[in-house]
């Protein structure tokens, strides 16, 4: 499976910016994804997660961004919607997913900028 994001970019504090990741693969691959995530790393930070989603809808969000972000998606794309946006979100955002314990798949990042 092979993970692309689109949709970072520059956004001014307080704006909105929708994060999306197409996952490409053959049927069974596809259909072997679990869950899927947004994880972000800033610069001298570790990637932690943002927000993840079960293939049965359940959420996870980390407690710095409930409430302003909301992940959503298809059986092969997950999109991350964030709203009122910090100077702190500033990072590389990744798209994650998950086939099992230990088998995973990443993809290669997007930069979200926030700033004035």
């Amino acid at each position: 499976v092979r993970l692309v994001e689109s949709g970072g970019g520059l956004v001014q504090p307080g704006g909105s910016l929708t994060v999306s990741c197409i996952a490409s693969g053959n049927d069974d691959s596809i259909n072997a994804i679990n869950a899927m995530g947004w994880y972000r790393q800033a610069p001298g930070k570790q990637r932690e997660l943002v927000a993840s989603i079960t293939s049965g809808g359940r959420e996870n969000y980390v407690d710095s961004v409930k409430e302003r972000f909301s992940i959503s998606r298809t059986k092969n794309t997950v999109n991350l919607q964030m709203n009122s946006l910090r100077p702190e979100d500033t990072a590389v955002y990744y798209c994650k997913a998950d086939f099992g314990p230990g088998i995973f798949a990443w993809g290669p990042g997007t930069q979200v900028t926030v700033s004035s």
